[in-house]
């Protein structure tokens, strides 16, 4: 399983030299944007609009807008800077916490942590701190120049580390437009609504759940491929750099005879004419 990033994990004077590995991966299938008059795939470059020029990366510098059409330049170096003193901290259990006390709302990305050389023993004791203690560790960690919160719980024996959204960055429901704050329903609607949800109950088992999408949209690739209904861009017409040899040689031929023609021929020397004796 491919590591995606490496550091340490403290709780107390514990220190766990750890990596980390994504849980999950992304399923969706990707599909490119073809021009449709020549199927080629579709350049999305990076243009100025007032300059009209192709950009380069050199070009690009980081800017926050804090009014219409007015930014803050942040340069490459303050960015790395400040990057590198938060990332020092690296990950530090600040709170335990019970799993429950946890809306879903707030949670964001799953990543399966593993010991990293010399930190086999610490994470085995935070780990059996976890399960006997029924509790899951709060911490912050830096992760692509974002400082983040994490969960930090046990998932079959591994330790499993949920990064979570601060509460900023969650909307409230309350500006949720158009929510009745009434129910208007009767008696008998809502004792029908539960018999049907209590019929429709049951244990959660991940594995029934497909995405029918996906699985259809692969069939109608599949049935394409097969069929042979397949296109391919029309190549770029490059421009004629090897000149005909023969047309060239001939070409140099005729403007040599050319030149010869043109030049002026040399006039006869006058002979004289010995007198008989």
């Amino acid at each position: 399983m491919h590591t995606i990033w490496k550091g340490s994990i403290s709780f107390g004077l514990v220190n766990i030299p750890i990596k980390l590995h994504a849980a999950t991966e992304d399923k969706d299938i990707k599909l490119r944007s073809l021009h449709k008059k020549c199927h080629t795939p579709i350049k999305y470059e990076k243009m100025c609009p007032v300059c009209e020029e192709e950009l380069s990366i050199g070009d690009i510098v980081k800017g926050y807008e804090i009014a219409k059409g007015k930014f803050v330049i942040l340069e490459e170096e303050e960015l790395n800077e400040l990057k590198r003193t938060t990332e020092e901290k690296a990950v530090e259990i600040i709170d335990f916490i019970k799993m429950e006390e946890i809306d879903p709302i707030y949670y964001d990305r799953s990543y399966y942590m593993s010991p990293n050389e010399g930190g086999i023993k610490a994470y085995g004791l935070l780990r059996k701190a976890l399960i006997e203690s029924k509790k899951a560790g709060l911490a912050k960690i830096v992760m692509r120049s974002k400082e983040q919160l994490a969960v930090i719980r046990v998932l079959e024996n591994t330790l499993l580390m949920e990064t979570i959204h601060f509460p900023d960055e969650v909307r409230n429901a309350a500006d949720v437009p158009n929510v009745p704050a009434e129910d208007q329903v009767s008696k008998k609607e809502i004792d029908t609504a539960i018999l049907l949800i209590d019929q429709l109950t049951t244990t959660f088992e991940p594995e029934k759940y497909t995405d029918e999408y996906r699985s259809k949209l692969m069939e109608l690739i599949e049935s394409k491929r097969t069929g042979k209904e397949l296109v391919t861009p029309k190549e770029k017409k490059q421009a004629a750099n090897v000149t005909d040899l023969m047309a060239a040689l001939q070409a140099s031929i005729d403007k040599t005879k050319m030149k010869t023609e043109e030049k002026p021929k040399p006039k006869k020397k006058a002979t004289r004419t010995k007198k008989a004796q």
